[in-house]
């Protein structure tokens, strides 16, 4: 069963993951902030680390732009939990593929280990990427062929939806593509939790069904 935390902010929301797993303490997180290695604001890279601290898990730090085939594999099919960063989603995409990190990440995802995507890495999971292009700069992906994503489910991701600064491109997405693919819109605040074929949005002080 699919065990998913999609989210803007993960420091923002990091407490709702326990309804997922209350046994955090002393587990290893896999974590990858490939996404932000082309961006020149990473604060959230460190913000993630902390959160998953201050919940007892092992980091785990995997760069899948840099690691062998034989690291990746290993870390992500031995470690518990698995952490995408936010950054730019063109540029993690085609990481992934050219690692091949996308077929395993699939797998576990597939067979129920816990997968915590922020920003970017919410947004790849999605049928495909195309919707980003307003938000994020896919000339940072030069060797991506296709803007198919993982395609791990129903819907898209528009994460900081109405939070600064990307109040405005937030809403530019949801005028274009409302109507055409099924957005998903969430502010820094809020996360999707997706257990097998449930989905429910949780916010930092309430969970809400959906």
């Amino acid at each position: 069963m699919k065990k998913l935390f999609l989210v803007s902010s993960f420091e923002e929301v990091f407490s709702e993951l326990r309804s997922l797993d209350e046994a955090l303490v002393g587990k290893t997180v896999t974590f990858i902030p490939t996404a932000s290695k082309v961006e020149e604001v990473t604060f959230y890279v460190d913000s993630g680390k902390l959160a998953l601290e201050n919940l007892g898990l092992i980091i785990d730090e995997l760069d899948v732009s840099l690691a062998s085939t034989k690291e990746i594999e290993q870390k992500l099919r031995k470690n518990e939990y698995i952490y995408v960063t936010g950054g730019n989603t063109f540029f993690l995409l085609q990481e992934l593929r050219k690692s091949g990190a996308d077929r395993i990440l699939t797998e576990e995802i597939q067979n129920g280990k816990v997968y915590i995507g922020e920003s970017a890495g919410a947004i790849v999971l999605s049928q495909s990427i195309e919707y980003m292009k307003m938000m994020d700069n896919p000339e940072e992906a030069p060797d991506l062929v296709s803007l198919d994503g993982l395609a791990a489910v129903d819907f898209y991701v528009v994460p900081h939806y109405k939070n600064p600064p990307f109040d405005v491109v937030t809403e530019q997405v949801e005028m274009e593509f409302g109507e055409k693919i099924n957005l998903c819109l969430i502010n820094n605040h809020q996360g999707i939790i997706v257990e097998g074929s449930d989905r429910r949005l949780v916010n930092v002080n309430e969970v809400t069904g959906e």
